[in-house]
């Protein structure tokens, strides 16, 4: 909490100086020198700008990201919408029982934040988790984002919640943009949970519970390589390449990769709903 705080108060007091010009346009930060090379050699599966674009980003939205984990898509919208915008960034809520992989990478995300307040110095740090769910003021936002994290919510028990708390933070007319790993129709709710694949028609019920209209879906992060069914679900296939973790690096981690790698990230559902006006 000492950390966040502190990330809060930089918010208020630090200016953004320069590193990306005033007005950033989303091309500009999509190329930008500030980006992680790691994340930029995920472009091709990811496709940043055909996703932003279809969910309609403008630079003067108030724009809230959920859970951005290690800062993927931080690095894309705090700059476009840093000089006529808002971004807010709803974090883990951390607890003596959340995952390590989730303390490491809150203190990696939160550093990231403080150590370049030129571009991230008006991010507005939140969090969302079990018992807070106060991502923005109410009726406050023009977009609710979210990157594959829908089965983490399914399998934490609060995903009715967490809609909710998108709902409640739109505006009228507001739109909540989701890119989810895609299941197979008919998937059973525990197989989504053990492999991180949702059913398209899943992430739908969930959202019409909560208020929302599927307005548009898209095909712009689908893989039609992916089969689904793979030995340590979603997280089989790169980035994650969970069978080859323990495997010594070299040739053999090499090896090992090279089928997973061959297929390429997870086949995705892209989705724009929207708050009725």
């Amino acid at each position: 909490m000492k950390q966040i705080a502190a990330v809060l108060l930089s918010a208020v007091v630090l200016s953004a100086s320069g590193a990306l010009a005033a007005g950033t346009s989303l091309e500009t930060a999509i190329a930008g020198s500030h980006r992680d090379p790691v994340n930029v050699a995920r472009d091709p599966y990811r496709h940043p700008k055909e996703t932003l674009t279809f969910f309609g980003l403008d630079p003067a939205m108030t724009v809230v990201e959920i859970w951005p984990a290690g800062g993927w898509y931080t690095e894309i919208l705090a700059p476009v919408l840093r000089d006529k915008g808002a971004y807010y960034a709803a974090v883990f809520v951390l607890g003596d029982s959340s995952p390590e992989y989730q303390r490491r990478t809150q203190e990696g995300y939160l550093a990231k934040l403080q150590n370049s307040p030129d571009l991230y110095g008006k991010v507005r740090v939140t969090e969302m988790g079990a018992g807070r769910m106060d991502i923005a003021p109410s009726g406050s936002a023009d977009m609710v984002l979210t990157f594959r994290n829908v089965h983490n919510w399914m399998k934490a028990g609060f995903v009715d919640e967490a809609f909710a708390a998108f709902f409640r933070s739109l505006k009228p007319g507001g739109v909540l943009g989701i890119v989810e790993h895609r299941a197979k129709p008919g998937t059973p709710i525990e197989k989504m949970i053990e492999s991180g694949y949702v059913t398209e028609e899943h992430v739908v019920a969930l959202a019409k519970k909560a208020g929302f209209v599927l307005e548009e879906r898209a095909e712009i992060n689908a893989n039609a390589a992916d089969t689904t069914d793979h030995p340590r679900g979603v997280w089989t296939l790169p980035p994650g390449y969970a069978l080859c973790r323990e495997v010594e690096a070299g040739p053999k981690q090499d090896e090992c990769k090279a089928p997973w790698k061959a297929i390429g990230e997870s086949d995705r559902m892209t989705l724009r709903f929207r708050k009725p006006a």
